[in-house]
């Protein structure tokens, strides 16, 4: 069984890291000026993943903080994987081809299911798919439009179709501090073979503790932002309890 992978987020936001309150951009907090500084320190810290998201480009549709995510390319040897305003082959193979090791693609999973599978196959094990559901639906562009569809729905779309991860968030709980929704995101783990990383709401060393029981076996891991930035969470307890249960 692979060992269970915890992500810290960097969120950027005009190029600085930041955290938002429910997808809200209106409520967001700068926690660091400097991305790669907080790579580093994540870095540091033992992580060995990294989970970063360009929020303005996830509201235009294309890359909109490529140079603080090429920063953070350079200054750390985690494995990144970058979501946000990522909707057409070009981009997907350009930034694969500067270093991400997995491309996410929210919006574009929705409105063009195709592109999605024709990346996973050109990428095979380098394009995960970003669900993000408010009220048990699908939200887009940046979580400013909800769609018709379920997570689940949509996850079964790309059955087979070589992607290498699901990664989950209830938007209701992220930032929110409320704990992951374990009841949401094993439901999706157990509807398709897709493995499913949990996103939004790590509050504690709990959720961590949740992470490593037997139900959850199914799922790649899980997301943590706010709760390490706000030193609710000690990253060495963390990563310590992982790599017991390995």
């Amino acid at each position: 069984m692979a060992p269970v992978i915890l992500f810290p987020a960097i969120d950027l936001k005009e190029g600085r890291c930041v955290r938002l309150v429910q997808g809200d951009m209106a409520q967001a907090t700068v926690f660091n000026d400097d991305p790669a500084e907080q790579a580093i320190a994540f870095e540091d810290m033992g992580f060995s993943h990294l989970h970063v998201v360009d929020l303005d480009g996830a509201f235009a549709g294309k890359p909109m903080n490529s140079a603080a995510v090429e920063r953070i390319l350079a200054a750390c040897t985690m494995k990144v994987q970058l979501g946000g305003g990522i909707r057409d082959f070009t981009t997907v193979a350009a930034w694969l081809d500067k270093g991400i090791a997995r491309v996410i693609i929210g919006t574009a999973a929705v409105r063009d299911p195709a592109f999605v599978k024709e990346a996973a196959k050109a990428f095979p094990g380098q394009i995960a798919v970003g669900l993000d559901a408010r009220d048990g639906l699908v939200a887009v562009e940046g979580w400013a439009e909800v769609s018709t569809v379920t997570a689940e729905e949509i996850a079964k779309r790309f059955e087979d179709a070589g992607v290498s991860a699901i990664i989950y968030t209830n938007i209701a709980r992220d930032g929110m501090l409320k704990g992951i929704d374990w009841d949401g995101t094993l439901a999706l783990a157990r509807a398709v073979s897709i493995p499913v990383i949990a996103s939004g709401g790590l509050a504690s060393i709990a959720d961590v503790e949740r992470l490593v029981q037997p139900d959850a076996a199914l799922l790649e891991g899980a997301i943590a932002g706010r709760a390490l930035y706000d030193r609710r969470l000690d990253p060495h307890e963390a990563l310590a309890l992982l790599s017991r249960v390995a």
